[in-house]
């Protein structure tokens, strides 16, 4: 049985059905996803922390709050989150200045090393699978990105 075929049974029973076209866009986007997941600068930083690195590499500075809400943990699970990756000396911890209750997170140059590296890697393995791809494919795949994104968006 397919690997697409296996996560399109059905509940009611052990056959597998025909998979759907959102079934297929699924498997496929979660697949690529854990593909390029592996091309990392730090094989033992998780998923999770490499996302918060990643947000603040993207949108800046944060509370412990909004990076909660921006990954839809709990808060008590993003203070775990990011104090291994202060102990790691991958993001610092300061007072906000305006308001000394708040605590803001910042990426360290260490934590930003991390970020361009993974980037650096993942978009090299992109390339190089868009490499042996043709013309036509690589348009459809662009087309598709845009359609994905906004179906993102949602």
């Amino acid at each position: 049985m397919s690997y697409a075929n296996e996560l399109t049974m059905t509940n009611s029973d052990t056959s597998p059905s025909l998979p759907t076209p959102a079934a297929q866009l699924r498997t496929a986007t979660f697949r690529l996803a854990r593909r390029m997941r592996t091309q990392r600068a730090v094989d033992s930083m998780s998923d999770g922390q490499f996302a918060v690195l990643a947000a603040l590499w993207v949108h800046g500075d944060h509370t412990l709050g909004e990076l909660a809400d921006r990954e839809r943990v709990t808060a008590p699970s993003m203070n775990r989150t990011v104090n291994c990756l202060q102990e790691s000396g991958y993001i610092a911890r300061t007072a906000d200045e305006n308001d000394k209750r708040k605590v803001v997170i910042s990426l360290t140059p260490n934590g930003r090393a991390v970020v361009d590296e993974t980037v650096s890697r993942r978009d090299a393995w992109v390339e190089e699978a868009l490499a042996e791809l043709t013309d036509a494919e690589r348009q459809t795949l662009a087309d598709a990105a845009l359609i994905m994104q906004r179906m993102a968006a949602r």
